[in-house]
């Protein structure tokens, strides 16, 4: 007797008419498996290619300064030059006139020239010989003393050259398709349009432009579309010393050395060009930037040197953060900065308070923008130096 009975089914119940069990659920298992091993191995691949710059979560250094907007340094101006003394030329010596024979007369006694002569010939040396004393008193003579120069106060300022700068974007650690920063500055006006495209939503396309003044980069116009919307514009009126929106009736006072988003960054690159040894970790420099709605102060503080890998290797470049701006700001902003490329930014990280990162990193060469055209035009005039006919030797007398 089996110690596990079980149920004989019995010749009416039907069992050789039962149809097999179906398997289609595990077909459906297999390709589902199948589908999500591809995508993770796509997925590890493209991450594999891409540079690999992993934020570490650090808390900023301890400030150490504050700076504030100041006027650009002006160069001390150069004293005038003394003007020269004049010195009269010395008259022409006077040539002793032989005195003329006398002639001979009836008289009892002839007049005696030579008691004469030597009285006009040394007359005439006087003026000759205070000339020349009047000249050398007046080479010996110390020179005026000279004011001293001013010194240099203010920011230390140099604009970035103009350039096209291309940057690989990457939405939250994806490689998505290449933004550009087009930057153009001719010593007086400047224009900069930052485009990222975004799969699905269209490019976001921010423009500033302006002038610069005694204190840096003085946007007029700040644009800022995004996909398919209107653009929301922020005038930055000058003379009246205020900020209006094309998104809000509201205005806002203008302060000095103010800013938008995006032009900010390279008011910080000119500053750093200009006085890069300033710029220690710790040292916060505030910025008012405007936004497409509203002003606000920006604490950007320097974090340190630090290694950034790009597609074409890697660069030692300079990190700055934004301090948040109020309690509970979850929005970040870093900025590094690459000595290598002229302190333009070699790497800008947006986050998002929901986690979102916006980040653009440097596609180009790892030289400033023009670097190499002005090296191929140097090394084509040493060329055509080289090249050029021998001048023949000048025929000696």
């Amino acid at each position: 007797m089996s110690l596990f009975p079980f149920h004989r089914p019995s010749p009416d119940s039907g069992s050789d008419q039962s149809t097999p069990p179906r398997r289609w659920w595990r077909w459906a298992l297999a390709i589902l498996i199948v589908a999500i091993l591809h995508f993770s191995a796509m997925r590890w691949i493209d991450r594999a290619r891409l540079p690999s710059n992993e934020t570490k979560v650090e808390p900023p250094p301890v400030q150490v300064e504050l700076l504030t907007p100041k006027p650009i340094a002006q160069p001390a101006p150069q004293p005038p030059a003394p003007a020269p003394v004049p010195v009269k030329p010395a008259p022409p010596k006077p040539v002793a006139r032989r005195p003329a024979k006398a002639e001979p007369v009836l008289s009892a006694k002839m007049p005696d020239a030579n008691a004469t002569a030597p009285a006009e010939t040394a007359a005439p040396a006087e003026p000759a010989a205070s000339a020349t004393s009047a000249a050398q008193a007046a080479a010996s003579a110390p020179a005026p003393a000279q004011p001293p120069a001013a010194k240099e106060s203010g920011d230390k300022f140099s604009v970035p050259p103009a350039g096209e700068l291309r940057y690989d974007t990457l939405v939250n650690g994806m490689m998505n398709q290449t933004g550009t920063i087009h930057w153009s500055n001719d010593g007086q006006h400047y224009e900069m349009v930052v485009s990222i495209p975004l799969p699905f939503v269209g490019p976001y396309v921010y423009s500033s432009k302006g002038h610069i003044d005694g204190f840096g980069i003085a946007p007029e116009q700040y644009s800022e579309q995004r996909g398919r919307r209107a653009a929301d514009i922020a005038i930055f009126n000058r003379e009246n010393k205020q900020i209006v929106y094309t998104k809000t009736p509201q205005s806002q006072p203008l302060a000095d050395g103010a800013q938008d988003r995006f032009s900010v960054v390279m008011q910080l690159a000119s500053l750093v060009r200009g006085a890069p040894d300033k710029y220690k970790p710790g040292v916060t420099r505030q910025f008012s930037v405007a936004d497409n709605d509203s002003n606000e102060i920006w604490p950007i503080e320097t974090v340190g040197d630090e290694s950034v890998q790009t597609r074409g290797g890697f660069t030692t470049a300079r990190h700055f953060t934004r301090l948040p701006r109020r309690e509970g700001d979850k929005r970040k902003l870093d900025i590094w900065l690459a000595p290598s490329l002229g302190w333009l930014p070699v790497r800008i990280l947006q986050t998002e308070p929901n986690g979102m990162q916006i980040e653009l990193l440097w596609a180009g060469k790892l030289q400033p923008p023009g670097a190499s055209q002005q090296g191929e035009e140097a090394g084509t005039q040493a060329a055509s130096e080289e090249s050029a006919p021998a001048a023949p030797a000048p025929l000696r007398p």
